[in-house]
């Protein structure tokens, strides 16, 4: 599927209540660290922070933080013990932070609010962004490279998901069962996501809507590409894009930047 639709998700607007918000990141945190998402693309991110000899991790658009722990722990598998991970988003979320900075030293997080596409000089590392690229215009999502090309930053954008109409149909079927099943078991605990995934069911009806959104304006490997030329018109940066998956899961689709000559 080569179509771009650029259509509204709730969680993007700013009116939309904190506590729905909250309840669908919840959600796709499970989700992501359950099913290991991100896990097919772990290599080549692995052989991206090589290149770029550095061992941290700079997480834009980090929202509750989906995957971001399985992720730290198979790149240590992947011969990088010393890897580590800072959490950054525009909507910091440290009470979802706190809980998986507790669960492994490798994880801290940035308190106050980080704008992808003007990232402070202060904040370094490889930068990566788990299934949030998509959220942002062409022009916008274009500011987000080209600013980590200006300030010598690698970069690794990585959607768990490919675009696929199957991929819509799966995103109207499984949120609700997998919610259903799956409110009990997630932490932190919260009255709001029992209220609002069982007796008034916003939590799921918004993530049905938002997922199959997010296909619909997710960025396929030959766009990703295109806008990384724009972003770097001087060819610094050396760029890869594609499609991986495991023979049972989603696909992940990514784009890998890092810089020709490291200063």
């Amino acid at each position: 599927m080569k179509l771009r639709l650029q259509l509204f998700e709730f969680e993007d607007q700013p009116w939309f209540p904190a506590v729905i918000r909250a309840g669908m990141m919840d959600y796709l945190r499970f989700m992501s660290t359950l099913l290991g998402i991100y896990r097919p693309v772990v290599p080549l991110l692995a052989a991206a922070l090589r290149r770029t000899g550095s061992s941290e991790l700079l997480e834009l658009g980090a929202g509750a933080g989906g995957g971001t722990e399985g992720v730290v722990h198979e790149l240590r598998r992947h011969g990088l013990p010393e890897v580590s991970l800072l959490l950054t988003d525009l909507y910091p979320q440290p009470a979802a932070w706190q809980q998986l900075a507790a669960r492994t030293s490798a994880l801290a997080f940035e308190p106050s609010p980080v704008n992808a596409t003007a990232v402070p000089a202060h904040l370094r590392g490889f930068r990566v962004i788990f299934s949030a690229f998509h959220h942002f215009p062409p022009a916008l999502a274009q500011q987000i490279l080209t600013d980590a090309v200006r300030q010598g930053a690698g970069i690794g954008v990585l959607e768990g998901a490919g675009k696929h109409w199957l991929e819509i149909g799966l995103a109207l079927t499984v949120p609700p069962v997998a919610q259903l099943l799956a409110t009990p078991f997630m932490q932190p605990f919260r009255w709001s996501r029992l209220l609002f995934t069982y007796l008034i069911p916003l939590v799921p009806l918004c993530t049905i809507w938002d997922g199959c959104v997010s296909i619909l304006r997710m960025y396929p490997p030959e766009q990703l590409l295109a806008l990384a030329r724009r972003a770097d018109p001087e060819g610094t940066y050396t760029w890869q894009a594609g499609k991986v998956r495991r023979w049972w899961g989603p696909e992940v689709t990514y784009l890998l930047g890092t810089p020709t000559r490291m200063v």
